[in-house]
């Protein structure tokens, strides 16, 4: 049986996440694919701990990663671990919806990926189960996801520097700090958690300018964490471009965790020729071609007569 199960974008409450504060989290329309018929001859850390060391079905994640092979930075882990549950979830139940499938899968994945990543909040995992856009919330052992739609008018866009970013790096010094310096945590974590409630509201309320301004203020509280932390995660670009962007009451910000591989543009309006070359100068390109708020993990229909098919080499 064949499943595919989706990326995502962060786009609220990086950070401040792993401290219960409320994330908007999006599905994005490039899929990994997980076909249980063929064994894979390699497979992720996550899906070890989802079903031990034999037994996983093959993948493919290359629409997750750019055409020179480098992850993009949209969640690829996760999106294979769900597909590949999924997969194996059909093989052994037969047909199921997209709500049985989703309520069989999500749990399993959630507790495979914080075992493999050593914790995280899960929030890659409830986009790629789900779909569409998320309201997200951890507390302790217990996680809320709630739908929600992006308003009309609201602009995002997704730009790739195709550097990657080390998430487990970055995640340690922001921890490391939290302990030798519980102050300056403290400080920038519950500006972050404010500005992550402000944006989630603001989005139920469909206010776009505030949504805005609340995820400039996120992008201003990640730069302070990041340098309380030594941590790259506003990088030098992304704060270039976000001081060209206020000009257009847009802003510029880190995906998730930051580093500077994906940079999110917000806006009620598209990006300017001025704001797109200087992304370019600065090494970032845009992907318009990526969609939003996709469909999340899914049955692939297959042909009676079809066989499995001879793939490339997998790609996490």
């Amino acid at each position: 049986m064949i499943a595919r199960a989706p990326g995502k974008v962060v786009l609220s409450g990086a950070y401040a996440v792993l401290e219960g504060a409320t994330a908007v989290v999006t599905a994005v329309g490039r899929y990994a694919v997980a076909d249980s018929r063929r064994p894979s001859s390699w497979t992720t850390p996550e899906v070890r701990e989802a079903i031990g060391a034999g037994g996983a079905p093959w993948f493919d994640a290359t629409a997750l990663r750019d055409g020179q092979g480098a992850k993009l930075g949209i969640g690829s882990s996760a999106a294979i671990l769900v597909a590949s549950l999924a997969a194996l979830e059909l093989e052994a139940r037969g047909p199921l919806d997209d709500g049985e499938l989703q309520l069989a899968v999500f749990e399993p994945a959630l507790r495979a990926h914080a075992r493999a990543q050593g914790g995280g909040s899960g929030v890659d995992v409830a986009a790629s189960v789900h779909g569409g856009t998320l309201l997200f919330r951890r507390e302790g052992e217990s996680v809320t996801v709630a739908p929600i739609r992006l308003p009309k008018g609201l602009v995002f866009e997704i730009w790739t520097s195709g550097r990657p970013a080390s998430t487990p790096e970055l995640l340690e010094r922001v921890r490391d700090l939290a302990v030798r310096t519980p102050k300056h945590y403290r400080r920038w974590i519950d500006a972050q958690a404010d500005a992550a409630e402000r944006a989630a509201n603001a989005l139920a309320a469909g206010q776009v300018a505030e949504i805005v301004s609340a995820l400039s203020v996120q992008k201003d509280c990640l730069a302070g964490l990041g340098e309380a932390a030594r941590a790259d995660i506003v990088t030098e670009e992304v704060n270039v471009l976000d001081a060209r962007a206020k000009r257009e009451d847009a802003v510029v910000l880190p995906s998730g965790a930051g580093g500077g591989d994906i940079a999110l543009y917000a806006a009620p309006a598209t990006p300017s020729a001025e704001l797109i070359g200087l992304a370019a100068k600065v090494g970032y390109r845009r992907l318009p071609e990526m969609t939003l708020e996709a469909r999340g993990v899914h049955a692939v229909a297959i042909a009676p007569a079809e066989s499995p098919p001879s793939a490339p080499t997998p790609h996490a």
